[in-house]
């Protein structure tokens, strides 16, 4: 396949599709530190970081993302034995092995420095981002993904270094309905991305699709009012949190070691992504806890848009033929389960006879206090 550049794709209607969970999945799967998420694996245990970018290649994704959020020096382990140089030509090495297999666009993610207090932190950031654009450089990745950033005066600094890469820059926000971590509103964060260059603003992590597709209907009405058409983009927690703090699902009881029950399935993502189309969203990817079977369930959801499902719908009875089947021949135990409507209305059970619908939060930002009184 003929891989044309992520803007000319773009610009052509296509829908692309991210990838998703990396630090949190290779934590589950014994690889990265919770508590650290630094990307050391990546030069520890290439093989697990690699497999983890085949599956969601084979998954529908269209972009590989270097294995490097949160790599500066002043966020690596006391123990660490890499340095973020090293972190990160490791990483790219790997997404570029996957791009060349798969065709896949490769995107290097640019996080939050951790330093960023104000106006008088500039010059440090500035520095930590540059360190890293330069390795990105250095290996020609396609994209420049300035993610997870809680204030808009860095990111406004990150897209500015990453513009003068002449890649493609896309930013995304990791915040709550209420804005910034200074709370500045969603829609001048918006604004003042797509003032500063991005090729595609929106938001990633933090909050589940319900609440960040809430905010990106915001950032679309402040960019249409302000005649700025950058395109638009999601990558959202794979975990339902309308109970979070500003911080979303970091501040909720069970981060980071029981948050399994609060799991989106996989009927949840196909709904998120026909929403996110609708809303006029063209980059749908996923962030910490979507699996490659989500980033699946969105490339089979919008196979109509798209004309095509992934290589692992092989293994997808994504049109529910067999659970037609069964439920025809009147199996009572698979009543209703060849209906696609069924699935995508239905409300999953956790199993548990005393777990409670939301934890109580001090402040709570997507939902009204009084619902813990």
């Amino acid at each position: 396949m003929e891989k044309k550049d992520m803007l000319s794709r773009l610009a052509a209607g296509e829908v692309i599709l991210g990838d998703g969970s990396y630090a949190v999945t290779l934590e589950k799967r014994g690889y990265v530190k919770a508590g650290d998420w630094t990307p050391e694996a990546a030069p520890e245990h290439p093989q697990a970081v690699e497999q983890l970018a085949i599956e969601f290649c084979r998954s529908g994704a269209d972009v590989t993302q270097t294995f490097t959020f949160w790599c500066h020096e002043d966020n690596l382990p006391k123990d660490c034995k890499y340095t973020c140089d090293e972190i990160n030509q490791t990483s790219c090495d790997i997404a570029k092995k996957i791009a060349k297999q798969y065709g896949t666009i490769t995107a290097a993610g640019l996080s939050q420095t951790g330093n960023y207090v104000d106006s008088s932190s500039n010059a440090k950031a500035e520095l930590d981002l540059r360190r890293a654009v330069e390795i990105y450089i250095k290996n020609d990745i396609d994209v420049i993904i300035c993610e997870y950033f809680r204030n808009i005066e860095e990111m406004e600094i990150a897209i500015r270094v990453a513009k003068e890469t002449d890649k493609p820059v896309a930013a995304t926000m990791c915040m709550a309905p209420s804005g910034d971590e200074n709370n500045v509103s969603v829609r001048e964060c918006a604004v003042r991305m797509a003032r500063a260059g991005a090729d595609l603003v929106g938001v990633n992590c933090l909050f589940d699709p319900n609440i960040l597709l809430d905010v990106m209907s915001e950032m679309k009405a402040a960019l249409d009012q302000e005649n700025l058409h950058p395109y638009l983009m999601v990558q959202p927690l794979g975990f339902r949190c309308p109970d979070g703090g500003n911080y979303g699902w970091v501040t909720v009881p069970e981060f980071p070691f029981a948050c399994e029950p609060r799991q989106i399935t996989r009927w949840e993502a196909k709904k998120f992504a026909r929403d996110a189309y609708n809303l006029g969203i063209r980059y749908i990817g996923g962030c910490c806890g979507f699996e490659p079977y989500h980033i699946r369930a969105i490339a089979e959801e919008l196979r109509d848009i798209r004309g095509k499902v992934p290589q692992a719908s092989d293994k997808s009875d994504y049109e529910l033929v067999k659970f037609k089947e069964f439920e025809s021949r009147g199996i009572h135990r698979y009543k209703n389960k060849g209906s696609e409507s069924w699935w995508k209305e239905m409300e999953p059970c956790t199993g548990r006879p005393l777990s409670t619908a939301l934890s109580r939060q001090d402040n709570p930002v997507t939902i009204h206090k009084a619902i813990f009184k």
